[in-house]
C-alpha cells in the first residue's frame, strides 16, 4: 500500500518539509517554510497536504542528547500537535537527533556552504527524519496471521 507522508522539520524560524515518492521508498526535501503567524503556516501546509495528498504527518522531536524531551522538544510537540489537529492528521514522532549535523554535512559533500543555506538544511533534515521513518514502516513485521490449518475449526 503507498505511503503519502510529510516529513516536518520544526524550528522557530523555519519548517522544513519533505515528502516521499508514491512506493514510500524514498524521501526527499520539498521545500521550506518561514514561519509567520500560526495561521500562515497551518495553510502553507495544509496546500502542501493537499497537493501531495498526504495522509500522516511526520515530524522530528529534538530529545536531548541524553534522550529526555527538554523544552526545546516541547515547543515542538505543541506546535506539531496543533498542526495536525488543524489538518485533521495523525501524527507520529522520529527522534530527530543530530539530523541537522547529518543535513549539513551532505551539503558539504555537494560542495555547498551549509552556513548560507540554512534552508536547505532544514528541508534536509525533514528528508532524512521522513527517510527514517519510511525505513521503520518498511522494516516491521506484518502481524502473524493464523495458518489455514490452525483456523479450522472441528466438530
Amino acid at each position: 500500500m503507498p505511503i503519502s507522508a510529510l516529513g516536518l522539520d520544526v524550528g522557530r524560524k523555519r519548517v522544513g518539509v519533505a515528502g516521499c515518492d508514491g512506493t514510500g521508498l524514498i524521501a526527499f526535501g520539498l521545500t521550506t517554510i518561514y514561519r509567520k503567524t500560526f495561521k500562515d503556516d497551518v495553510e502553507q501546509l495544509r496546500q502542501l497536504v493537499r497537493d501531495r495528498g498526504a495522509t500522516i504527518l511526520v515530524v522530528g522531536l529534538p530529545y536531548s542528547m541524553d534522550g529526555t524531551v527538554g523544552s526545546q522538544a516541547r515547543q515542538v510537540q505543541k506546535f506539531a500537535n496543533a498542526i495536525a489537529a488543524e489538518l485533521n492528521l495523525p501524527l507520529v514522532y522520529v527522534d530527530e537527533r543530530l539530523t541537522s549535523f547529518q543535513a549539513e554535512q551532505m551539503l558539504q559533500a555537494e560542495g555547498i556552504s551549509p552556513s548560507r543555506q540554512k534552508h536547505l538544511i532544514d528541508r534536509k533534515a525533514a528528508a532524512i527524519i521522513l527517510q527514517q521513518w519510511l525505513d521503520e514502516q518498511r522494516n516491521r513485521k506484518p502481524p502473524a496471521t493464523p495458518n489455514d490449518d490452525e483456523s479450522l475449526e472441528f466438530i
